[in-house]
């Protein structure tokens, strides 16, 4: 079997003909010109001709080192796909969230997914509620809503209560009693979270409120709750970020079935990918 020139050497004769000197060959491999030269010389005598003109301005490869060059890029080009075979392939999985599902609950956990995953990539991408639509195409969508999505693999990710919520500075200055108190007080809205379960769950058959901001967003719903701007509904999930700190405070003790919640979808030939089950049964586990 014929000797194999030493990977250094061969490393430094390649960068030396591409980059058309010793020193700047050096930089590239932080070694010092003398190293580069050493190695070359060490190769051009186990090859038995000399590979590199050296002139005042640099040095260019001989009529043989340019073929012996070729040879050499040659077998790096295969190492090179050789251990990209080794590596396994990354994946790609694209999801696409709604923003208080996105901040509040998910990317605490996301990194618990990744450490366990490495093989995934993943692409978040924020969408609107309710309407479903997403700057980009996804494998998985979470969407806030029922449930009733046709012609898609729906999973539940979890079940939840809503409740009035309101900063206490706002409670303490209205020195409300009762929910029926809120008759007369700021009530702020939502199209993403109705008002009316938790006045059928206080006995009131009220009407959603006619008056008062709305906000699509919940975050910003809780946002401006917390300013002291009015009382909001929240889930007990999505609001316990302002709730643990004391921001917002549930009102009255009422609770109710929350009517919306949220859900992993998928089509049916994204569900075949076991990467968009896992994902999907993954999600539903870290909620459950």
């Amino acid at each position: 079997m014929r000797r194999v020139p030493p990977m250094h050497a061969l490393a430094a004769f390649e960068a030396a003909a591409r980059l058309g000197g010793f020193a700047q060959a050096a930089d590239e491999l932080c070694v010092t010109p003398s190293a580069v030269s050493h190695r070359i010389r060490q190769l051009e005598a186990m090859l038995g001709t000399p590979l590199f003109e050296r002139t005042p301005a640099g040095v260019r490869p001989t009529t043989v080192g340019r073929l012996y060059l070729e040879s050499v890029r040659e077998a790096f080009g295969k190492l090179a796909q050789a251990g990209a075979l080794l590596q396994p392939e990354r994946e790609r999985l694209r999801v696409s969230l709604p923003p208080t599902f996105a901040r509040q609950l998910l990317m605490a956990r996301l990194p618990e997914y990744l450490r366990s995953h490495p093989e995934v990539e993943v692409e978040m991408h924020l969408s609107i509620p309710l309407q479903d639509v997403t700057a980009e195409t996804a494998d998985v969508e979470v969407r806030w809503g029922r449930g009733d999505y046709p012609e898609r693999t729906v999973c539940k990710l979890f079940d939840d209560v809503v409740m009035p919520l309101a900063a206490p500075s706002w409670v303490a200055a209205r020195a409300l009693r009762g929910i029926a108190d809120l008759g007369r007080a700021e009530l702020l809205r939502s199209p993403l979270l109705p008002w009316r379960p938790c006045f059928a769950a206080a006995g009131l058959d009220w009407p959603e409120p006619e008056r008062g901001a709305v906000f699509n967003d919940l975050g910003m719903l809780f946002e401006v709750a917390a300013a002291g701007l009015g009382a909001a509904v929240g889930t007990r999930r999505l609001s316990a970020a302002w709730v643990d700190t004391g921001r917002l405070v549930p009102l009255f003790g009422v609770t109710a079935p929350a009517p919306f919640t949220y859900y992993a979808v998928a089509t049916p030939a994204q569900h075949k990918r076991a990467v968009v089950r896992d994902f999907i049964a993954w999600l539903a586990g870290v909620f459950a």
